[in-house]
């Protein structure tokens, strides 16, 4: 039987909870500050503020027009996981709204991340679904059954993207991690964490920003004085 036209895989085995906790205490903003893999263009907003989602990723591509594949494999989703969707590049037609989101929430998924737009941002917001994409569309896809990959290789946001990687998403952005670089991202996360809850202390304590960080060393060694 060809597959050249649907590409179906397996879901990808959980993340371990105990990481997926650990990594929802951190930011993305944080870990931006030393990994440099993985991070979806910041085109890529969460249509709801306030959401921090940790889980185990899933993946799905699906072409413009069509999202038979989507409504497809909504059925095998669950807990724990949030679905990351490839457009295949394109940025008009809305393949996530409403009736979407209710059964995606009917299935428990943590939450969904497009590399296009959404519609139906109301019934988004309505049903607090965590959600991320690159804006609102009023135009959106049909059930055209001409194909698209579940659980494949991914692009999103020009980020690489695996099924079993890990996501982080929150007011900032998404990140994707590998399974590999999971446990250094974590302890790494956590102790830049920890310094910079001690140096928001001494900045609230009166303390400049220049001076704790060292910039006004700089300048005042550029300046000769």
């Amino acid at each position: 039987m060809s597959n050249l036209i649907y590409k179906i895989n397996p879901m990808p085995e959980k993340i371990p909870q105990e990481k997926l906790d650990r990594l929802a205490k951190l930011e993305t903003a944080t870990i931006g500050h030393f990994y440099h893999y993985g991070f979806a263009a910041p085109a890529i907003q969460p249509v709801l503020r306030g959401k921090t989602i940790a889980a185990t990723v899933c993946t799905l591509a699906i072409p413009g027009l069509d999202s038979t594949l989507l409504h497809h494999c909504l059925s095998d989703v669950g807990p724990g996981y949030f679905l990351a969707v490839d457009r295949l590049g394109d940025t008009k037609y809305a393949c996530w709204g409403g009736g979407v989101t209710r059964m995606a929430a009917m299935m428990k998924l943590e939450g969904g991340c497009i590399d296009g737009p959404h519609t139906d941002t109301l019934e988004i917001e309505d049903q607090d679904f965590p959600m991320w994409s690159r804006g609102p569309s009023p135009v959106t896809t049909r059930l055209y059954n001409s194909g698209g990959g579940f659980n494949i290789p991914v692009s999103i946001g020009s980020a690489a993207v695996l099924p079993g990687y890990a996501v982080l998403a929150d007011d900032c952005g998404v990140l994707f991690i590998a399974p590999e670089d999971l446990d250094e991202v974590l302890t790494v996360g956590e102790e830049k964490t920890a310094r910079g809850a001690v140096g928001e202390a001494k900045i609230t304590a009166g303390t400049h920003l220049g001076q704790m960080s060292g910039a006004s060393a700089m300048v005042a060694e550029k300046l000769g004085s």
